[in-house]
């Protein structure tokens, strides 16, 4: 009877662990994207499609996919890094897990530090009692994940509205210019979106605006591996 209330004991603690683990695994995905290049990326390409009213074109998911593998491109430092000073020993068995999340960490929370706005990091910091605003990039590094990312996140948000503003204002500039000239010839009748549509293409595509766009965007990100 004993060895039953035992077992019975035992299975509820593993259940209630591999709960907790597929919740945590459920969460990945969101942590990843807020703690990447994921989020101006995404953003940005979502301003330019409604700056050239588009519509849906280019679609959700032509959109998220350059998001992605322009996140793959730019987070290539940060990935390597942490392959040669966590992955790689902990296959080998050099080092135990805890000491390999450790490791795992700190270029993330590096790149992250670098592409912080210092007023959101010192927000952050002032509502969380328990840490104190630093005063270099070396003692930012120390910060909890609970404080880097939602103040990252916050400077990714601030950083791709205003690229979109950046993206809108010629736009919208061809908006007004064919919106005058169709009231000044009386056609009030006439979509002005049906006339400015293609003049906005015609602008994009003669600038080669999509590697204008991308080439922007990427070195808009700075990352110095750890010494």
């Amino acid at each position: 009877m004993a060895d039953g209330i035992i077992n019975i004991n035992g299975d509820s603690v593993q259940t209630l662990e591999i709960i907790y683990l597929m919740t945590l695994l459920s969460l990945v995905p969101s942590a990843v994207i807020l703690m990447t290049s994921f989020t101006r990326y995404v953003i940005s390409l979502s301003f330019l499609r409604n700056a050239l009213g588009t519509q849906q074109v280019p679609p959700n998911m032509v959109l998220v996919g350059l998001a992605l593998f322009l996140t793959l491109f730019t987070m290539g430092p940060v990935i390597r890094e942490i392959s040669a000073t966590a992955y790689q020993p902990y296959t080998r068995g050099e080092i135990e897990q805890a000491e390999f999340f450790e490791r795992a960490q700190l270029p993330l929370k590096n790149f992250m530090v670098q592409n912080t706005d210092a007023s959101a990091l010192r927000m952050f910091c002032d509502m969380d009692e328990t840490v104190t605003t630093p005063d270099s990039l070396e003692t930012a590094r120390l910060l909890p994940l609970r404080v880097i990312v939602p103040a990252f996140a916050t400077s990714e948000l601030r950083r791709a509205f205003e690229i979109g503003l950046y993206l809108y204002i010629p736009f919208l500039l061809i908006d007004i210019i064919v919106s005058t000239v169709l009231m000044s010839m009386g056609m009030i009748m006439l979509p002005p979106a049906m006339i400015a549509t293609p003049f906005k293409l015609l602008l994009f595509v003669s600038l080669s605006g999509w590697e204008l766009v991308f080439t922007t965007l990427v070195r808009g990100f700075k990352y110095v591996p750890l010494a």
